[in-house]
């Protein structure tokens, strides 16, 4: 089994009750190190999984067994050129100069902030994009593209969500070999 990392951002549990940490380690994440900040309680996973599908839907079916409301799954989506730099293990230089189409073309636009300084771009996009061109490995691209899903599914209200997750890991596999 593989470790995977990430957070399950929550909500409408109180942080002062008695039982709190309890229904997380009761409900299955006992792998995971759990904090309120800000109004919403932070589920950082360091989950063992066959794969990272089954990772996010076990980790999303025990948060939602907890009580809590599932607000979205981290890592951010949102990422800027910085972030995207950081992610892919390369330089703030080397992504800007794609990004100005200096370096390959059709690098993909912005899906936030459009018009000011600092926009923000979807990681799943910029990640298959990068993946395409040999420049990030398929399975971070296909993690990314799970994690944007699972946000999808959650925002819709879904919590049981490993088959939708296995079979869009299958298909982005598929597409990324073409």
């Amino acid at each position: 089994m593989k470790m995977y990392e990430f957070s399950v951002i929550a909500s409408g549990l109180d942080p002062q009750a008695d039982d709190f940490e309890a229904r997380f380690y009761d409900n299955g994440c006992d792998d995971a190190l759990v904090s309120f900040q800000n109004g919403h309680v932070i589920i950082d996973f360091t989950r063992a999984a066959e794969t990272f599908d089954c990772a996010i839907a076990s980790a999303v079916e025990a948060v939602a067994a907890t009580g809590a409301r599932i607000v979205r799954i981290e890592p951010d989506p949102l990422v800027s050129l910085s972030d995207i730099a950081k992610r892919a293990n390369m330089t703030r230089a080397a992504i800007s100069n794609y990004h100005r189409g200096q370096r390959g073309a059709a690098f993909p636009s912005p899906a936030a902030r459009i018009t000011s300084d600092s926009p923000l771009w979807e990681w799943a996009d910029v990640a298959r994009w990068l993946a395409s061109g040999g420049k990030l490995s398929r399975a971070t691209a296909v993690e990314a593209e799970l994690v944007r899903q699972a946000n999808l599914a959650v925002q819709r209200g879904e919590v049981h969500i490993g088959p939708m997750l296995k079979a869009r890991s299958e298909q982005f596999e598929r597409d990324l070999a073409t």
